[in-house]
């Protein structure tokens, strides 16, 4: 937060289980709403799904700051960024393709509902959980009303409701899988089918659902992972500390679906304007550069939002969060130049990293 996004954060890790041991949506909305007072935002961190669901909506109407869900929302925005740019590399229209997003939790289907709301066709998208695709007649999804926003993909996704992973990939532009690790998850045969130039995100962390070489031998145009020693790492590190300096800038009330399309947008843009081939298709996280213009975008999209309530020129925007910045870098070298902050050692490094790659997944 502070050295690539020029914000202070402080984490508060709470207990949220029941008597009987089970995790209780309503004490992590109570907690927020009691400390809200005290920050500019709260980002929220590893709640499961369902429960996901009911927090983030809840605080974001309940409260006067901006909440944020970085599994979620972070996870789909650097997503729908590196689609973006795929896209262009491959010559086709989000309105045009056919989507399948293999896995159904928090990030998968908050990728699903940002995609449909930056001009994706929901006729053209199929979902997969556990037990099937997601369609109209999910009488399991509909009955369990904590799962809502699965039941409104159900509804708007997969009108043909096919049901066979085989059958719905077939022809496919893009696949976008966040579920079970290992390479065998996703079957080279199904890569096969896709369409020409064909776009294969394999996200579960530590290892990739396929691994890029085997999606390549089986004909995918671009391929892309959480993993850093693989090309085109989707990563949530580009996307939140820009968007929450952005949001913290305006002192804006909410960070809205718009923002954070917005922020995916800045991101391939960003990498766009630098250069993107099918090997590097978003920022990477030592390009300082794209955090001060995703903040400045994030910002000028909550102005446009009506959910500002400081208005700051684009200039000013951006001028802001560049100096913020590098001062949080220059710092944080210093400190570490006077020894009053120790190099981590090589361990250390590792695990941070391991640790980095687990939050996207």
């Amino acid at each position: 937060m502070k050295y690539l996004g020029g914000v202070d954060a402080v984490a508060l890790c709470i207990d949220s289980k029941d008597e009987k041991g089970k995790n209780d949506p309503e004490k992590i909305i109570q907690f927020v709403k009691m400390i809200q007072h005290s920050f500019g935002a709260v980002n929220l961190e590893d709640i499961s799904q369902p429960n996901c669901y009911k927090v983030l909506d809840a605080l974001r109407e309940e409260c006067d700051i901006p909440v944020w869900h970085d599994d979620a929302q972070g996870t789909a925005c650097v997503t729908l960024a590196g689609i973006i740019n795929a896209l262009k590399l491959a010559k086709k229209k989000i309105s045009d393709i056919k989507i399948v997003l293999y896995g159904a939790g928090a990030a998968n289907t908050t990728i699903a509902r940002l995609l449909i709301a930056d001009g994706a066709n929901p006729a053209n998208i199929i979902l997969f959980d556990t037990k099937g695709s997601l369609h109209s007649d999910r009488s399991d999804i509909q009955t369990d009303a904590r799962f809502y926003r699965k039941w409104e993909l159900c509804q708007t996704t997969n009108p043909n409701k096919i049901n066979s992973i085989d059958e719905a990939i077939k022809g496919a532009d893009v696949l976008i899988s966040l579920s079970t690790p290992g390479p065998d998850t996703i079957k080279p045969q199904w890569v096969a089918s896709m369409a020409e130039k064909s776009i294969v995100f394999a996200c579960a962390n530590p290892v990739p659902e396929i691994y890029p070489y085997a999606a390549k031998k089986a004909g995918a145009y671009i391929v892309a992972t959480g993993r850093g020693d693989f090309p085109n790492q989707v990563n949530n590190s580009i996307g939140f500390p820009g968007i929450l300096k952005g949001a913290l800038m305006v002192r804006a009330q909410k960070i809205t679906d718009t923002m954070a399309i917005r922020a995916a947008h800045s991101l391939a843009d960003y990498a766009e304007k630098r250069g993107i081939s099918p090997e590097n298709i978003v920022p990477k996280m030592d390009e300082a550069d794209v955090f001060p213009q995703e903040a400045a975008d994030v910002a000028m999209q909550a102005i446009e939002d009506g959910v500002a309530r400081v208005h700051l020129s684009k200039t000013e925007a951006f001028e802001k969060a560049k100096n913020d910045i590098e001062y949080s870098r220059k710092m944080t070298h210093m400190l570490q130049e006077q020894h009053f902050i120790s190099d981590p050692p090589q361990q250390m490094l590792q695990e941070a990293l391991e640790w980095a790659i687990l939050q996207v997944s």
